[in-house]
């Protein structure tokens, strides 16, 4: 079965009225993992590569590795340079799979355009993925096995799980159809918050329709704007992962406060799911750690 984790935060903690810090909820969740760290006596390894100078990578990168640092993990950084071949990265990605010390591998994307960069993600060990975007944890996540989970979407149900509400036959929208989030997205929200699920995305007709009816609306097309906010339905819960950079200021793919009377919940940008996705990259490494100790045991 699918393994959502349960940290059984108060919501004061990280709720304020109706936005939900994921932000707040992220440093929670890293100290819980500290405890579980210094509790279980296993030191979680994760890996990261970062390929070229893209400083956006360097910043997410960097802040990967204090976080995976702070909480007793042990951190390992690679960087290699923007002309590295493809067979330089796998050679990276080969010797962090053999290294019984790393149990979550971090390619950052996105790579240089002379690299594959699906090839260079379905070369990590499956066991060892920590973003999820194994296809054969996606298969994994399919038939409700148990897997690294993309991180985002996995945020997203933990924040779903932590807030308490009852989701089950509820009406669940997610704009968008990545393999990184509106996938994943859905069908964690059709297996473990039991919802009835839509998906909508660019060639879409009927969007505002299915806002309307919409409890729970994720917005994840990485567009502006793209719905009619007068047709969210009233009390829904408004998840937002859209990002983006504007007059200087972090943005969503909707306005929050434009819709913050008419919701029950939702996430601020920046603060909101966000910073979700690295606590959750830092749990599925812990969790590969624990997965891969018990079968070594079993083997031993």
């Amino acid at each position: 079965m699918i393994e959502i984790p349960s940290f059984k935060i108060p919501k004061e903690d990280w709720v304020e009225d109706k936005l939900l810090y994921g932000k707040k909820l992220a440093v929670k969740i890293r100290e819980h993992l500290k405890e579980r760290v210094e509790k279980t006596k296993i030191r979680p390894g994760l890996a990261a590569l970062l390929v070229g100078e893209d400083e956006a990578s360097k910043i997410y990168v960097s802040s990967k590795e204090k976080a995976a640092n702070e909480i007793g993990f042990h951190s390992v950084v690679k960087k290699l340079p923007v002309d590295a071949t493809q067979e330089e990265v796998l050679a990276v990605v080969h010797e962090w799979n053999n290294d019984e010390n790393i149990h979550g591998i971090l390619v950052q994307l996105p790579l240089p355009k002379h690299i594959n960069s699906q090839n260079i993600l379905q070369s990590i060990n499956a066991s060892k993925d920590a973003d999820g975007f194994h296809y054969a944890n996606m298969g994994r996540l399919m038939a409700k096995e148990k897997g690294a989970i993309a991180c985002t979407p996995l945020g997203i149900i933990v924040m779903l799980k932590e807030l308490g509400v009852n989701t089950e036959g509820k009406h669940a929208l997610v704009l968008g159809r990545s393999n990184i989030v509106g996938k994943p997205m859905a069908q964690l929200l059709l297996d473990a918050a039991q919802c009835t699920v839509t998906v909508c995305h660019s060639k879409s007709r009927n969007i505002d329709e299915m806002t309307a009816s919409a409890d729970i609306l994720v917005a994840a097309m990485g567009v502006r704007d793209v719905i009619d906010y007068s047709k969210i339905k009233k009390d829904a819960i408004v998840i937002d992962v859209g990002m983006h950079r504007i007059d200087g200021k972090v943005k969503g793919d909707l306005d929050y406060k434009e819709i913050l009377d008419k919701v029950s919940f939702i996430t601020p940008v920046p603060g909101g799911v966000g910073p979700m996705t690295i606590a959750m990259l830092l749990y599925n490494t812990y969790q590969n750690a624990v997965w891969l100790n018990e079968k070594d045991q079993m083997l031993a």
